[in-house]
């Protein structure tokens, strides 16, 4: 019982926090994406690190500090000059990354290159693509909106049609939880999304059409099932359950978003297409 309060509280809080920078946006949501990204990206090294031998220390806050800053470059169009000093210094990064190896003194380079390579590219793309969504399209605070709902739904429904009548595995391979039943029940709660913010929020979403929302509803649910399915293919490669335990009930803040993280970029490039 205990534990399902301190789950429910943090989802609460956790969930509170995403709506609330969305809606201001700006430097809020600029914060949170820096926040997520940070602690998601620190446990994905920490737990490729500890998988290689515990070799990447030195690195470790070089790949974190690039993560802030490729993220406030996108978030910082209420001040220039920050603009430019991150670019710059992502530029530096980018291109000292491979000379800062070289004094490691690590024994597999190029696999620890690579993996920070990964991490700044798989966590933060998404998150500088989640605030162009709301800062590049009309309306965009209610679509980002609209999206995170479709992310949540669509994992509730998943659950709960999977717990009820799951019988077909979808990915026994990578995660023996999942089934095909689960997985439809995920695509049908994110599209009953898109007729409740039509029908219901209507005024807020006059810029996207009922059947453009109902793809949307099913883009979002296949990608982060798919988002859910590469965490799992990660951690069960390196043998952990949990990314971390940052969240109380809920885990590490990888856990959390990685539906997210390739729901975001395919919701953008949605956008881009019907905008």
């Amino acid at each position: 019982m205990k534990n399902l309060v301190t789950r429910a509280c943090t989802g609460a809080f956790y969930v509170a926090a995403i709506v609330l920078a969305v809606i201001h946006g700006g430097w809020w949501l600029s914060i949170l994406a820096c926040v997520l990204g940070f602690f998601a990206l620190y446990e994905f090294l920490t737990l490729t690190n500890n998988a290689e031998g515990g070799e990447r220390k030195v690195t470790l806050w070089a790949d974190l500090l690039a993560l802030i800053a490729a993220i406030t470059l996108v978030g910082t169009h209420i001040w220039s000059r920050l603009a430019e000093v991150c670019a710059i210094f992502l530029v530096l990064y980018l291109l000292g990354r491979p000379v800062l190896q070289l004094y490691t003194r690590e024994k597999k380079p190029i696999v620890n290159l690579a993996l920070s390579y990964m991490g700044l590219v798989y966590i933060t793309v998404p998150l500088m693509m989640m605030i162009m969504i709301r800062s590049l399209f009309p309306g965009g605070e209610y679509l980002l909106l609209a999206m995170f709902l479709m992310i949540w739904l669509s994992d509730t429904g998943a659950y709960c049609v999977g717990s009820l009548i799951g019988r077909h595995k979808l990915f026994p391979r990578i995660s023996p939880a999942k089934s095909i039943e689960g997985f439809v029940g995920g695509v049908i709660f994110s599209i009953g999304v898109a007729f409740l913010l039509k029908y219901c929020f209507g005024p807020y979403y006059t810029d996207i059409s009922l059947a453009q929302l109902v793809t949307m509803g099913s883009i979002v649910a296949v990608f982060s099932t798919w988002g859910d399915l590469v965490e799992s293919l990660i951690k069960r490669s390196l043998g952990v359950k949990d990314s971390g335990n940052i969240l109380p009930g809920h885990g590490g803040m990888f856990d959390r978003i990685d539906s997210l993280l390739l729901a975001a970029p395919a919701t953008f490039f949605y956008f881009l297409f019907i905008f």
